[in-house]
């Protein structure tokens, strides 16, 4: 009986080495490092900001432009009522508890959509991001 136990206490003792040695080569490149891209990029750091203030089922412009390949902090600024932006083609999503975002968009054309539900000017709540 005791070297039953023994050997079961050899089994988890090998069980748990093994599990201990997959698990720290889950995470690395090979390089000695994390397999994380996030922390390996930059952060973006703004050298221009674009305030988008919205209003009971308007934006304060049909349209915003902002220059292309260059950080851009874009801000949401609720004047009245709740609204929130959504930019898909940026991977944009802002609201009252996210209100602003960095991004770097290549050239081209965005919707600008609110996307809480507003009231019943909510589906004309539209403006367009000229990226140039």
């Amino acid at each position: 009986m005791e070297g039953n136990v023994i050997h079961r206490k050899i089994a988890l003792l090998l069980c748990t080495l093994a599990l201990g040695a997959a698990l720290s080569a889950c995470g690395s490149n090979g390089n000695g490092g994390s397999n994380n891209e996030a922390s390996e990029q930059t952060p973006l750091v703004a050298e221009q900001e674009l305030i988008i203030k919205a209003s009971n089922w308007q934006f304060d412009k049909t349209e915003y432009t902002i220059p292309k390949d260059t950080p851009v902090e874009i801000k949401l600024v609720n004047d009245e009522g709740a609204h929130g932006i959504e930019i898909k083609k940026a991977g944009v999503k802002l609201n009252a508890s996210k209100s602003s975002k960095i991004v770097q968009l290549e050239a081209g054309t965005y919707e600008i959509k609110c996307n809480i539900v507003c009231g019943t000017g909510h589906l004309n709540m539209t403006a367009t991001l000229v990226v140039a």
